[in-house]
């Protein structure tokens, strides 16, 4: 529910606030007053292109904030976390825009998109005046509005699993066949790789070890003197490292005997003497296993220049060769089951094929059920509202394709995302007439009608918790109106519903009205709104009509009506 709206510094409304409640709220004043303005606000607020000349004239920021109630449903849940906004209960939407044409939007105190804005807005709140082009005069959201209205949005899952498994079986197959023909095309050149690779029996972490024992035979001669010469410094020379300690620690003991301070150095100096005792041993063994041999040198060499060969050849590193031999030997060993893989694909495709058409046909066949309940419904309202010769017919295309994935009836048909059929709402308020498209129907009263027909008859199915009128009452006057006036009373049972009028049929019908006046302070002209109370509400219906000059005749119609209205 739409709980307020605060508007400040836009067009000629200065700053004021609106608190709305839920049923029917009806907003008058005199043409010109600023009724579209608030209209525009609450564009600009659910996203829609935004100007800097809607900024009022000598300040620099224009502000408008709505203030929603139990607004969170799923789908505007799931949009909010994927902006990283936490949904509240109360949601607040807002929009800023600077006078010099800059424009920033929250929900709940968050920065947001304009986009974001605008695809929780539409979520929300359905407006419709007299020239937009709101949701369901869109083609593309019958589909969604018939199958809502006809409970038929688990079978559009059932067909959507099955038409995803089916596209993914196709891809499957086109990867298959692709893999197939590149093999075949290329089977002597990757035999050739291969084998070639395969000769080199190549290993993970070759071409280091390969560079260390190169480098170690290399320096053979070195490595033996620089061990033998260590291990002579640490042992076997006169004053060797390990006879300088040894000699120390023996001192060291004497003393500690007689000084205990000198008893923390013994374990220091006993792990030394460990220490060069080890390392002395290391050096002797090391020294008489270095390896002088040239010929396993040699044959390095050769090896390191063969793989280099082959790296540069192949424009691959050692790793990579790997990879790249083991993804020739897949290649060319996945060609012997590739033909019985591509038979087995093709027969799980012929199976969920079938599958996908039957689950299409069901679909279809639930919607055209649903659709012959709604021109019934639609088709009513239209007569209670004073178009009783109205033709109102929900259309299912079907394309048929000769390479169409669904089969039905022995004819081929294109698999859309929500089933075969092209859905679109096609009218004639006319006997003769030959029904055509919601978008072509002329007649601007008859637009409204229209509209509102389409809305009471999906009023329980409807997922727009909010609709907005801007003059419903275009083009009706009399026993329409008040008809008009009664289906949007029945419509605010499930919805919140806001109407501009200028008829006083329609306006007695209000749970809160609401009156737009303009005035003038400060040599500046102010738009501003007020909260009607009985008596006033009674001369604002009255003035619709009798004009200014309010007779007690018009008085007594206007209560004669509000209180046919409350019966």
């Amino acid at each position: 529910m739409l709980f307020s709206l605060y508007i400040r510094n836009f067009a000629l409304i200065r700053e004021l606030s609106v608190e709305f409640g839920p049923g029917l709220t009806i907003i008058t004043g005199e043409t010109g007053a600023g009724k579209s303005i608030l209209i525009g606000a609450l564009n600009l607020v659910l996203g829609e292109r935004a100007n800097s000349e809607m900024v009022r004239s000598g300040t620099s920021k224009a502000v408008i904030e709505a203030v929603l109630k139990n607004a969170g449903t799923e789908k505007i849940n799931a949009l909010l976390k994927t902006a990283t906004i936490d949904p509240t209960p109360e949601l607040i939407i807002r929009r800023e825009l600077s006078s010099g044409g800059q424009s920033r939007c929250f929900i709940n105190d968050t920065p947001c998109t304009t986009a974001l804005l605008k695809q929780v807005g539409e979520l929300l709140i359905d407006l419709h005046g007299q020239h937009e082009h709101q949701l369901l005069l869109r083609p593309e959201t019958h589909e969604t509005i018939l199958d809502e209205y006809g409970a038929a949005l688990p079978e559009v899952t059932v067909y959507r699993a099955s038409r995803s498994l089916f596209q993914d079986l196709e891809q499957q197959l086109v990867r298959l066949k692709k893999n197939t023909a590149e093999i075949r095309d290329k089977k002597e050149m990757l035999d050739f790789q291969l084998n070639e690779l395969n000769a080199l029996d190549l290993k993970t972490g070759e071409e280091d070890s390969t560079e260390t024992e190169i480098t170690l035979l290399e320096n053979a001669e070195t490595l033996f003197s620089l061990s033998t010469a260590l291990s002579d410094l640490l042992y076997n020379s006169e004053h060797s490292a390990y006879s300088s300690i040894s000699t120390a620690l023996h001192t060291l003991e004497k003393l500690a005997s007689i000084d205990k301070r000198f008893a923390i150095h013994l374990e220091e100096t006993r792990t030394a003497k460990s220490i060069v005792d080890e390392l002395s041993r290391f050096s002797r063994s090391y020294a008489s296993d270095i390896d002088f041999n040239p010929v396993r040198l040699d044959s390095l060499r050769e090896r390191q220049l063969l793989l280099q060969r082959i790296g540069k050849k192949y424009g691959r590193s050692h790793p990579e060769l790997i990879v790249f031999r083991d993804e020739l030997d897949a290649r060319i060993a996945l060609e012997n089951n590739l033909e019985e893989e591509i038979a087995r694909i093709e027969h799980k495709i012929t199976t969920q094929k079938a599958e996908l058409s039957l689950n299409a046909e069901r679909l279809s066949c639930k919607r055209q059920e649903a659709a012959h309940r709604l021109e019934s419904a639609i088709q009513e309202h239209l007569a209670g509202l004073g178009i009783p010769n109205a033709t109102f017919i929900v259309n299912l295309i079907h394309e048929e394709r000769n390479d169409g994935e669904i089969s039905i009836e022995g004819k081929t048909f294109a698999a859309l995302p929500n089933g075969y059929d092209r859905i679109e709402f096609l009218i004639s308020t006319n006997p003769g007439e030959k029904p055509r498209p919601l978008v072509k129907v002329a007649s601007g009263g008859e637009i409204s009608r229209v509209m509102l027909a389409i809305k009471s008859a999906l009023a329980a199915s409807a997922k727009l918790p909010i609709l907005i009128f801007d003059e419903i009452d275009t083009g009706i006057s009399g026993r329409i109106a008040e008809a008009v006036g009664k289906s949007l009373k029945a419509l605010s049972r499930r919805h919140q519903i806001i109407a501009i009028t200028h008829l006083p049929q329609i306006a007695a019908m209000a749970d809160l009205h609401l009156s737009v006046e303009k005035s003038v302070h400060d040599d500046r002209t102010v738009t501003e709104v007020s909260v009607l109370d009985h008596e006033s509400r009674l001369k604002a219906i009255a003035q619709l009509i009798s004009g200014k000059n309010i007779s007690p005749s018009s008085l007594s119609l206007a209560a004669e009506l509000v209180d046919r209205a409350s019966h």
